[in-house]
């Protein structure tokens, strides 16, 4: 059954992930090789900005756009909001840092980039024509995004402060600094994850896929790399790295 969103996500809910790359051909066979996308590529005045699509709807996006000095390549996360302008000043306010002032992305939105306390990037989205991601949590979809950090008591503070989140700890991971970002109205959206050996704070991606090993096997076939698949309560789960260096996970959920 296609998970659909139809609507502008509620504030603080994760709502679109993009990736800048160099090579945009490489990036659509490799990605369309693990997840079936097809692609809806833009115009050279938006950095050929590319809709990856299923079932003919977006759920994700990758541009030639990209930070040479940046350090490297990662899906971009971004969060929803309904007035981007006052999560920016709230996000400074309580320690937050404007990597890019709000601006209107045409009828699609309204965008901006904040570096959280801790160190990690994040986006700000305030949906129009473009809602973010019209699918999700299936096979091909993003299923889950968390910030890693070895600062995860300034990072809970942080996006509690911004979005009103409650932050309850994972008890089905023994021993695993895990808190649940929850919603006001109680809906779990994402997650921190504690470790102390984390060099960054980042955002990190996962994708739901069918069959973990068979897109390990795709990843390594298509100049990617992957860790071994291994099984842990949420279902059978893979570390995966692109051509370019972009790390982000899959995991073919438990079923049940």
């Amino acid at each position: 059954m296609m998970s659909t969103v139809a609507a502008v996500q509620p504030d603080g809910t994760p709502t679109w992930v993009d990736l800048g790359i160099p090579d945009l051909d490489k990036a659509c066979s490799f990605y369309g090789a693990l997840f079936g996308w097809q692609f809806q590529v833009g115009p050279e005045e938006t950095g050929h900005y590319t809709m990856c699509l299923m079932h003919d709807r977006p759920v994700a996006a990758m541009s030639s756009f990209f930070d040479p000095d940046a350090g490297g390549f990662w899906w971009n996360v971004y969060l929803a909001t309904s007035d981007c302008d006052a999560t920016v000043a709230r996000g400074t306010e309580v320690g937050g840092t404007v990597l890019m002032e709000p601006m209107e992305v045409m009828d699609q939105g309204r965008i901006a980039m904040l570096r959280d306390p801790a160190g990690a990037q994040i986006g700000l989205w305030q949906g129009r024509a473009h809602i973010g991601a019209e699918v999700v949590n299936e096979p091909g979809a993003v299923v889950r995004n968390d910030l890693v950090t070895a600062q995860p008591d300034v990072a809970r503070e942080f996006y509690a402060a911004l979005f009103d989140f409650t932050a309850d700890r994972n008890e089905d991971i023994p021993g695993v600094d895990f808190t649940f970002l929850r919603r006001r109205d109680g809906h779990e959206v994402a997650g921190i994850l504690g470790n102390p050996n984390a060099t960054a704070s980042q955002w990190a991606t996962t994708f739901e896929v069918a069959d973990t090993d068979a897109v390990v096997a795709a990843a390594k076939a298509h100049a990617g790399s992957a860790s071994a698949p291994e099984d842990m309560v949420y279902g059978r789960i893979a570390s995966v790295v692109d051509p370019f260096g972009t790390e982000f996970s899959v995991i073919q959920r438990a079923s049940g």
